[in-house]
């Protein structure tokens, strides 16, 4: 089960944390971050993007006031970066990767012609 959590913003919307596998073929899991109206829609948009097993059962990896702005300032509004391997993001680990968009996840390598 991936980890989770919610932040409810004082404007009603939601910040949405998941730790899940990593989509790329390889060890490790990747954070994914999604600002949305609410809990349901932060995860609809995670499924349409093809993450189709994504649940939130609990709040026990909400995001960090930091992971917050970085979601709030990105104009998609989801974005990701690779998750360390315990799951808890503390201390230097944080400086180590830039979040990067979604699109950066799946975009497809180039087929040499």
């Amino acid at each position: 089960m991936a980890a989770g959590g919610f932040s409810k913003l004082p404007n009603g919307t939601v910040v949405v944390a998941l730790n899940l596998p990593s989509p790329a073929a390889g060890p490790g899991s990747v954070r994914f971050l999604v600002h949305a109206g609410n809990r349901a829609r932060a995860l609809t948009r995670l499924r349409n993007l093809g993450l189709r097993a994504v649940y939130l059962r609990g709040n026990a990896a909400p995001p960090s006031p930091d992971e917050i702005t970085a979601v709030l300032h990105h104009p998609d509004g989801l974005i990701w970066r690779t998750a360390p391997d315990s799951g808890v993001l503390t201390g230097p680990e944080l400086a180590v990767e830039l979040w990067h968009p979604i699109r950066a996840l799946l975009r497809r390598p180039a087929t040499p012609a």
